[in-house]
């Protein structure tokens, strides 16, 4: 289990990191998000003890990160760091040796990753010669050809189509489904409600929401109402609280002041007895994200 504890770090007057504390446990996934600047990479920095904290304490499983510990750990950096001129082979290898694996050992599981995950190309093709898409997965392989205990993915989708960001998306399951703890940043909120089963949000180094992404989403309010129905906006209009209508795909996204008068709109629309789609929910994570973003600002 990864704890961290009051972590706070400064650089200069900026306070990059405050009073942060966040636990990740073995067969868990943390979505870290925020806006540019928020925090995210520093956090994950002074976890992997890049850069030292002002104050605070980070733990694995109780005790301090050793570098016996970061033999343990995967690492997708935001900047990512392949070797253009190796080969895929060559460079995985590489990292597998240096996290203890013996050459043997990585170029079977290499053998297997490459086919998992759909890289096109073979194992003796140098890294230049890939796709960006490719490229990407064959630094996801490097992050976690060792079965790390523990991954930190930043921004790991970044220029991935759907189908090959929902390949990685199961991966990522798959691993915490065998018990791997996993935190990781993105700015795309719809894949980490889809992923994350805890969520930490940072503004200006700050935690603004921290919980399991139901609780948070619950938490502002089922003030949401889709409807597909032959009612006009006027009548849904003049329902009090009902504060804005928008148009949505084929039906209408009604925004309340309070989630009781979606009982209101329900008898509204069914009035005649039957209506294509009435779903009532709380505000989505990209919606809470802009909201939480614009407070303050």
């Amino acid at each position: 289990m990864l704890e961290l504890q009051h972590l706070t770090k400064k650089f200069g007057d900026k306070l990059a990191v405050e009073q942060l504390d966040m636990t990740v446990k073995p067969g868990e996934i943390m979505g870290l998000i925020g806006q540019n600047g928020a925090g995210k990479t520093t956090t994950f920095r002074m976890i992997l003890d890049f850069i030292k904290p002002d104050s605070g304490q980070i733990t694995w499983q109780g005790a301090p990160i050793t570098q016996e510990i970061k033999q343990k750990i995967g690492f997708l950096p935001e900047e990512r760091g392949l070797y253009q001129k190796l080969t895929i082979e060559e460079q995985i290898l590489y990292f597998a040796e240096l996290h203890g694996m013996k050459r043997a050992e990585a170029r079977e599981a290499l053998v297997q990753w490459m086919a998992k995950l759909e890289v096109v190309g073979k194992i003796t093709d140098k890294v230049q010669t890939l796709s960006k898409g490719n490229a990407q997965k064959v630094q996801f392989i490097a992050t976690l050809i060792h079965r790390p205990d523990f991954l930190i993915l930043d921004e790991p989708f970044t220029g991935l189509d759907p189908v090959n960001t929902s390949l990685l998306m199961a991966e990522i399951k798959a691993l915490r489904e065998n018990g791997a703890a996993i935190i990781f940043s993105s700015h795309n909120m719809s894949g980490v409600e889809l992923l994350s089963d805890q969520v930490t949000m940072l503004k200006k180094g700050k935690v603004v929401l921290q919980g399991d992404i139901y609780g948070i989403r619950d938490s502002f309010g089922r003030t949401q109402v889709y409807v597909e129905s032959d009612v006009p906006d006027a009548e849904l209009s003049a329902i009090s609280g009902v504060e804005t209508i928008e148009k949505q795909g084929a039906g209408r996204m009604i925004h309340v002041n309070d989630a009781a008068v979606g009982h209101d709109i329900f008898t509204k629309v069914t009035q005649s007895g039957y209506v294509q789609a009435f779903v009532q929910a709380p505000p989505t994570l990209d919606e809470i994200f802009r909201k939480e973003v614009a407070e303050n600002v």
